[in-house]
């Protein structure tokens, strides 16, 4: 591994993801431009794991599910970044015979990915049991989880959130991604959510909330944080607030780039926003 500074690391992940969708022709900037903060905090300051040993899964490695998939892009390159494989497999992002599908996927066998992911709703249900499973075997690791907030919309998500309230699971801590956009629009018209935070707390969380969802260290702080608050019976959540599209002024904030592939123009145009730092994946 290198040392890297990881604001640069944002900006370059955040080209990766830009870079991979227009080449594909196809994907999902607007949440994963969002999310960069969070998984490069996640992977390079919060989570405890051994990057040797990259095909095991050790007993007291964290775990991370990323339960809205179609984020696949911004995963990529924070794990190809961090050596689970090679930066220049991103090129490849959503072509025939590749690892790197549109939807993370346990099949190709890609190092990093536990769990197939992308049917909206389910992956809170696949980490409670992961968590659960390693908690019951007096394992010292810790769960995360990463959900969007339209996702909310799914009834399974909350017959999980009542599961580990009322069954302690304490060594779990999901994020919800409160960027107030889904594909159809704005979540409050949508479906309003109506008060995220008093929900999980009436079913026994303990909740945090992060309105600077962007900033780094803002972001490393609140799951720090919620560290030190876990395992003390009751599951964790963090509402964390995000612009999508962050980083891209035409992109922020516009549910309109939830699916949306970047044309030539548009590409160049995010690009001069979010200048090179460590080096694109193809040089």
């Amino acid at each position: 591994m290198y040392n890297i500074n990881l604001k640069e690391l944002c900006l370059q992940t955040k080209r990766d993801i830009l870079r991979m969708i227009h080449n594909a022709k196809s994907g999902h900037p607007g949440g994963s431009l969002g999310a960069t903060e969070y998984l490069i905090a996640l992977f390079h300051q919060v989570m405890s794991f051994k990057t040797k040993n990259l095909q095991i899964e050790e007993k007291e490695e964290d775990m991370f599910f990323l339960s809205n998939g179609h984020i696949s892009a911004v995963l990529y390159s924070v794990l190809a970044r961090k050596g689970y494989f090679a930066v220049q497999n991103l090129k490849r992002f959503r072509r025939i015979n590749s690892r790197l599908q549109g939807h993370p996927s346990v099949y190709e066998k890609l190092p990093g990915i536990h769990v197939a992911s992308g049917s909206l709703g389910q992956g809170m249900s696949v980490a409670l049991g992961t968590a659960q499973s390693k908690k019951k075997n007096n394992g010292s690791i810790f769960l995360y989880s990463y959900h969007g907030d339209g996702e909310l919309n799914e009834g399974q998500n909350w017959e999980a959130i009542l599961y580990a309230g009322a069954k302690k699971i304490d060594n779990y801590i999901a994020t919800i991604d409160y960027n107030f956009q889904q594909i159809d629009g704005n979540t409050d018209k949508v479906m309003h959510l109506g008060n995220i935070k008093m929900k999980f707390e009436s079913f026994g969380w303990h909740v945090l909330e992060e309105t600077k969802g962007n900033c780094l260290y803002s972001v490393i702080n609140i799951l720090q944080k919620a560290k030190k608050k876990a395992k003390k019976g009751k599951p964790i959540c963090i509402i964390l607030h995000t612009d999508m599209g962050n980083g891209v002024d035409f992109m922020n904030g516009s549910y309109k780039w939830h699916g949306k592939s970047p044309n030539d123009k548009e590409l160049k145009k995010a690009l001069h926003q979010l200048p090179e730092t460590i080096g694109d994946y193809d040089k």
